[in-house]
């Protein structure tokens, strides 16, 4: 069967007036997620997923200013 087109297949009803629609570049709370990184394929294979590299990421973190706060203070507490 051959379907028969109507004016108003192409019209939208009244009740849905689409002119005060804006167009959003960003949506909303885009940025409440952080920031998307992309990892090399090599680096990606090794973690299972997200957490597992924030885990990773995290504990770098803690190493780098640890050995920072050791270098900085060669003496220690003393």
């Amino acid at each position: 069967m051959k379907k028969v087109e109507t004016e108003m297949d192409d019209e939208l009803r009244p009740e849905y007036d689409l002119r005060s629609l804006r167009v959003r570049r960003v949506g909303p709370g885009r940025k409440s997620f952080g920031e998307l990184v992309r990892l090399a394929p090599d680096v990606a294979e090794v973690f299972p997923d997200a957490e597992a590299v924030n885990e990773a990421l995290r504990f770098l973190i803690r190493i780098t200013k640890e050995s920072k706060t050791a270098i900085s203070d060669p003496g220690g507490d003393a």
